[in-house]
């Protein structure tokens, strides 16, 4: 009889909340320190989107390395790297190297993030009930930063707002430590090992190490839900971008907005605690695609909403429960469709998805902005995305079906 997986650390949990708190700050930061330097909406957009742009390269072989060498230990490394970097946006006013500022900052949060995703996928084995926790954890996290990082950049700017963000890392550190590290993977990809040493050569991404990554992609469940990621990250890039924006032209304080965000990641909690209970109700790559398309339309209402606090509240309570189901559920699904010691491979190809969309999102909602108005972009991009979500609709069933002939058959 094969016993289920071990319960993970309260620790492992902890990491949750501040990781993804971490990103959060200078996420809901560089659209306001845009803002306060006089720059445009397409700028802003392209700010945004720079954080994403080394981590679409270079996930899939941090995701490797985690594999290889312990997730925790390469985890750490881009913790202290977001440290060190946080004095340093206040010093920078111009465009040009704030976003080369951000491009680097970006890649150390992204890849901080996806370790601890990868450290609780290895510990809880792909367990949904244990990834849902995880997740629930990580919102509080993302609850307190925006009030905490729209607080400080009320009363004080750049420095008090940023050098939070860097304490919030210190205090990642010290949790992290604390979380036990997972097995690593033997050259077989599978046999537990010790983690192997670094060598200066292993900082180089190898081409066979991605085309192993992207094989995954013949899995239907890694397949489809890669695609659902795409559609997913783009509403949260809608909010990360122009939505701040939007939300400040009707006349929003920072501390309203930072409350907005803050019932998204409320909501996205309490919804992840329903994850186990979600994977059991149907086919969970159904409930990940119903979900993702509920959110486009939810955070593209939003130019329809009047500028009224109350309704923008609900708009964002409903996103966030959709959002807080879907992302553990999707989390499960790949975790166990790959195994046990590939998860950092299917993080890093997962954060590659998300990256791209990331990128792609931001600087396209500045472009229309610019040309046709903020709140008209906002309805432009909302129907491209319903329209994408229609063949990834048609292979989401496609997949179920085939999967399911083999059982119908036995």
């Amino acid at each position: 009889m094969t016993s289920g997986p071990s319960r993970p650390p309260a620790s492992i949990y902890i990491a949750g909340l501040f990781a993804m708190g971490y990103t959060e700050f200078y996420t809901f930061l560089i659209p306001l320190y845009g803002l306060s330097l006089g720059m445009s909406a397409g700028k802003i957009g392209m700010l945004v989107g720079g954080r994403s742009l080394l981590a679409v390269f270079l996930s899939i072989h941090v995701g490797v390395l985690m594999d290889r060498f312990g997730t925790r230990r390469v985890t750490l490394f881009f913790v202290w790297t977001a440290m060190a970097l946080a004095p340093v946006f206040p010093l920078v006013p111009w465009f040009w190297p704030l976003l080369l500022l951000q491009v680097v900052n970006g890649a150390a949060l992204n890849f901080a993030w996806s370790g601890s995703q990868t450290l609780i996928a290895q510990l809880a084995e792909g367990e949904a009930e244990y990834i849902g926790r995880f997740s629930f954890f990580a919102r509080f996290g993302t609850t307190l930063t925006p009030m905490i990082s729209g607080v400080a950049w009320d009363w004080g700017g750049a420095w008090p707002a940023y050098m939070l963000g860097a304490a919030w890392g210190a205090v990642l550190t010290i949790v992290l430590l604390r979380a036990p590290e997972a097995e690593v993977a033997g050259a077989d990809g599978r046999a537990p090992r010790r983690p192997a040493s670094f060598r200066v050569r292993d900082v180089v991404p190898r081409l066979p190490d991605y085309l192993r990554c992207f094989a995954l992609m013949a899995i239907p469940a890694v397949a489809t839900t890669m695609a659902i990621i795409f559609l997913r990250t783009a509403t949260n890039g809608v909010q990360s971008s122009l939505y701040v924006v939007y939300l400040k032209g009707v006349g929003l304080t920072g501390t309203s907005i930072g409350m907005l965000f803050a019932a998204i990641e409320v909501m996205s909690g309490f919804g992840s605690l329903f994850a186990g209970r979600a994977m059991r109700l149907g086919d969970p790559r159904r409930t990940m695609l119903s979900g993702t398309v509920l959110s486009i339309v939810l955070i593209c209402v939003t130019p329809f909403l009047g500028g009224i606090f109350l309704l923008l509240l609900l708009a964002q309570a409903a996103r966030g429960w959709l959002q807080g189901v879907v992302q553990p559920v999707m989390f499960s699904v790949q975790a166990k469709a790959v195994g046990r010691y590939r998860q950092g491979s299917v993080v890093g190809l997962r954060q590659t998805m998300n990256r791209l969309a990331a990128i792609v999102i931001p600087p396209a909602m500045g472009a229309i902005a610019d040309r046709w108005g903020a709140g008209e972009s906002f309805v432009i991009l909302g129907g491209l995305l319903l329209l994408l979500s229609a063949p990834v609709a048609l292979i989401t069933r496609r997949a179920t079906r085939q999967e399911a002939e083999p059982t119908l058959a036995d």
